[in-house]
């Protein structure tokens, strides 16, 4: 339900084991590949969330055959597919309601030759421009219409033909979208400026094991040797390296002691680094993380003495995703950082409500915030707060569980749309998370 709550008790330690869920942006990537093939794709370790059931449902009314083998074991079918479907009111209106909707245009594009889509929705963090993604398209020999009444998006191409693409920004849907374009298209693709991270290089795994050709993958220069037709194949999730970044920060504010099963350390670039210039001590072992008790984490400055600086960058630089996690940690640090929100502009605003609960928080402006630690010497207050996009919901659930009191969190969806049943899990660790049914 879109209005239910979290009521948090705050100032718990927490103790025990967790495991990481599928990776949310990966599953809705590899969801979309397998329209580009009638034969059956297995994809394993699904995260059960919102986002990514919405797009299991958007597949299923297109005509795809989805089973589900196990709890996060599906098979996808993609045998008859009801192009009509596009046009249904039902279609128009869930397509609207997650953003990974826009990644079924290029599977479909290529081998029907058409595809629409309404203009999608998601989190609330600013412009996200699609234009990469049609200007792709288009290279390709597609036709791009927007109808600006109905707000749809149509293109449509008898058969795309290879062509060399300079991407005019580093968009990891954008990628995704022309990749799976090109993999059918006729000839050679050459994609520069693609985009890198992880979830990306699985999915080019995926289609690579389906039979497409793809070369330079973990690079950020693609090439694709267009093929007649993909078969199936079998894939298995990484774990959500957001996830995992989310419980380092718990750990660190909440004072506990946690371990985080199976993370793939190796796929997880600079996040650790970055923690532990936060402060954060922490043991690999093997693909465990385990964080110990702390009571105080201090902030590293640069060499020459300047104010830690944090920013965000296309992959393999710091994922946007975590840098709300590092400013609600930042806040109960030994001493202070500089968050620099460099690609959306509007994933700060929710410091007001830090700021309510006794943060030392200066916003410079829509994409800058510097953050003067406390140290633990003012524990943070619980108050009543609304969640306003899924990175940001989970700070706020963080900073809440550290914090004096009880603290309510409205628009807990949007918590749901990427954290699989968060309430349980940590509850399952010595939290104190109730949720309240509207």
């Amino acid at each position: 339900m879109e209005s239910d709550v979290f009521e948090v008790i705050g100032g718990v330690a927490l103790k025990g084991e967790i495991t990481p869920q599928g990776a949310k942006n990966e599953a809705l990537q590899i969801i979309c590949a397998t329209l580009l093939t009638d034969e059956k794709v297995t994809i394993s370790n699904v995260p059960n969330i919102r986002d990514v059931n919405l797009l299991i449902e958007l597949v299923k009314g297109l005509g795809v055959e989805v089973k589900k083998l196990k709890s996060d074991t599906y098979s996808f079918e993609a045998k008859k597919i009801k192009l009509k479907y596009f046009n249904s009111k039902e279609f128009q209106q869930n397509a609207k309601r997650i953003r990974g909707s826009v990644m079924l245009i290029g599977p479909l594009l290529t081998r029907f030759g058409k595809a629409f889509l309404p203009k999608p929705g998601g989190d609330k963090i600013g412009r996200r421009r699609l234009d990469t993604h049609f200007l792709g398209f288009q290279k390709l020999g597609a036709k791009f219409i927007f109808d600006d009444t109905k707000k749809v998006y149509t293109v449509e191409a008898k058969r795309l033909k290879g062509t060399s693409i300079l991407m005019d920004e580093i968009s990891v849907t954008g990628t995704a979208n022309v990749v799976m374009a090109a993999v059918l298209a006729k000839g050679v693709t050459q994609i520069y400026n693609a985009a890198c991270e992880p979830y990306l290089q699985q999915l080019c795994k995926l289609l690579n094991k389906m039979g497409a050709k793809i070369s330079g993958i973990s690079s950020n220069l693609l090439t694709i040797e267009g093929v007649e037709k993909l078969g199936g194949a079998k894939h298995r999730i990484l774990p959500d390296m957001i996830e995992i970044g989310s419980f380092i920060g718990l750990a660190a504010m909440t004072q506990s002691e946690i371990t985080i099963k199976d993370c793939q350390v190796k796929e997880l670039g600079n996040i650790l680094p970055v923690f532990r210039r936060m402060g954060v001590k922490m043991k690999v072992k093997g693909d465990d993380i385990f964080i110990p008790k702390q009571k105080t984490y201090e902030i590293q400055s640069f060499i020459d003495g300047s104010i830690m600086t944090v920013y965000d960058s296309p992959w393999p630089g710091f994922t946007p995703d975590l840098m709300s996690i590092v400013l609600v940690m930042a806040t109960q640090a030994k001493g202070s950082v500089l968050i620099h929100q460099k690609m959306f502009e509007s994933r700060l605003f929710f410091v007001d409500k830090l700021i309510d609960m006794g943060a030392q928080i200066i916003l410079c402006d829509p994409h800058r915030a510097t953050v003067i630690g406390l140290n633990r010497k003012h524990q943070l207050r619980g108050i009543e707060m609304t969640s306003p996009d899924i990175r940001a919901g989970v700070a706020l659930l963080i900073a809440a569980l550290s914090a004096k009191g009880k603290s309510t969190i409205k628009h807990i969806h949007q918590i749901d749309r990427g954290y699989q049943e968060i309430d349980k899990r940590l509850n399952a660790l010595g939290a104190k998370i109730k949720r309240i049914k509207a």
